[in-house]
């Protein structure tokens, strides 16, 4: 029956993970392949599981997510202990690392980190529905997520929701939406964000159609989204606080306006934050900062 978990084979485990092959880990842990090899095959068989896929580069499997996940969470209290005594090494800023959707990123999240100085921030662009998969591998701390579920190991709390308008410049408009929305907007070219993105097909959707057209623009930023609708590229949802501004400009219509008997307006995500249950005082700080932005940012 296993008793424990050897610290030194979990941080081993990190190690390869973080650095990708086995060769890379041994020489930043300064230890041989072999004994790097070993102690993963001892961790293995101590657990009974298969930690890594060996591929290039390295992966966990499921049971070595887990694995992960407690070696990140054990060096987070081992900082924070040593900060408190004081001993060496203390001094190095503390690192956060956060996924977070890009929409966010490029509205209201950075915000919220200058409320929290003296810390290094080490963020994930991911897709909402993605970011908590980031948590689950171990790779962050924390993430802005479309899941209210939260992962094993984590809390989750509210965070607000983020509207999205349906828009297109005026030109593109005229030439491509003159009718139905149900109608036309299954013919008329679309902006994506990336192959992940349906949130365009569920307006339509929603709207009584079948779906999106399949003359897509793939641009997987959040400003290049709306430069790109802007531009007349295509149709597309572009959050609130982006559209509002191009809207007043004339440079962006809402589709609502060209059929008035659309039956939806919008649509919004709710966006919760989930981070590991650990008494860390950097994380609660984070947390702090990243909620009131939002309940000042984002809808209730």
């Amino acid at each position: 029956m296993m008793t424990e978990l050897p610290l030194e084979q979990v941080r081993t485990l990190l190690a390869v993970v973080d650095e990708g092959t086995f060769d890379a880990a041994a020489a930043a842990l300064h230890l041989t392949p072999s004994a790097v090899s070993q102690r993963i095959k001892a961790l293995e068989q101590r657990t009974g599981r298969v930690l890594l896929q060996r591929t290039k580069p390295v992966r966990p499997t499921e049971s070595g997510a887990v694995l992960v996940r407690f070696a990140r969470q054990l060096a987070r209290l081992e900082r924070d202990a040593r900060g408190e005594l004081g001993l060496s090494g203390a001094g190095e800023p503390t690192r956060v690392s956060v996924a977070v959707n890009a929409d966010s990123l490029a509205t209201w999240f950075l915000g919220a980190l200058t409320g929290v100085p003296g810390l290094c921030f080490e963020l994930h662009r991911e897709d909402e529905d993605h970011t908590a998969a980031l948590l689950r591998e171990g790779l962050v701390m924390a993430a802005v997520t479309s899941s209210p579920d939260p992962v094993p190991g984590c809390s989750v709390s509210p965070l607000g929701r983020m509207r999205y308008l349906p828009v297109a410049a005026p030109e593109f408009a005229a030439r491509h939406l003159t009718g139905p929305l149900r109608d036309t907007l299954p013919d008329a070219p679309v902006v994506v964000f990336d192959t992940k993105d349906d949130f365009q097909d569920g307006f339509v959707r929603r709207s009584g159609g079948t779906g999106a057209g399949s003359l897509r623009h793939h641009v997987p930023t959040s400003e290049g989204f709306v430069g790109a609708v802007a531009a007349g590229l295509g149709w597309g949802m572009v959050p609130e606080t982006q559209a509002e501004p191009l809207l007043r400009d004339g440079r962006l219509v809402l589709l609502t306006s060209v059929d008035p008997l659309a039956p939806v307006e919008w649509m919004e995500v709710a966006l919760y934050w989930q981070q590991w249950k650990l008494d860390s005082p950097a994380l609660a700080a984070v947390a702090e900062a990243v909620t009131a932005t939002a309940a000042e940012a984002l809808r209730g």
